[in-house]
């Protein structure tokens, strides 16, 4: 006859290969070979931006410092009239404003650098 106390054992043994096993399932179903017929596109800029700018930078204004806007001014007052000075800034962070480098591809920095000029020309309009 078995203990009560093995059977604890056994069981727990049981529930944690269970989840194990459930979790491993539920992992798996969701990767899927790339096809390149249902494989996302790429996000634009304007996408980039929306997804990590615009909670703070919303239509070119900036949330926490007003006076360090996306605005043109703003942008010649504090030398960041460039896609290599943006760049930099996105990429690499300044005071409170993280580094986007580890989220962000090289390539999504550049274009969200432009975009943000192209929108300053514009009024951001």
């Amino acid at each position: 006859m078995i203990s009560l106390n093995k059977f604890k054992k056994s069981f727990t043994a049981f529930v944690l290969i269970l989840t194990l096993a459930f979790v491993g399932i539920a992992t798996n179903s969701q990767i899927a070979i790339a096809d390149p017929a249902t494989t996302p596109e790429t996000p634009t800029a304007a996408e980039v931006f929306s997804a990590n700018c615009a909670g703070c930078h919303i239509n070119g204004s900036n949330i926490i410092r007003r006076g360090k806007n996306l605005k043109q001014k703003a942008l010649k007052k504090y030398g960041m009239d460039s896609i290599d000075n943006i760049s930099n800034l996105v990429a690499n962070g300044k005071g409170i404003m993280p580094a986007y480098k580890n989220r962000l591809s090289e390539q999504q920095i550049i274009d969200v650098s432009a975009y943000v000029l192209s929108q300053a020309e514009t009024d951001w309009k």
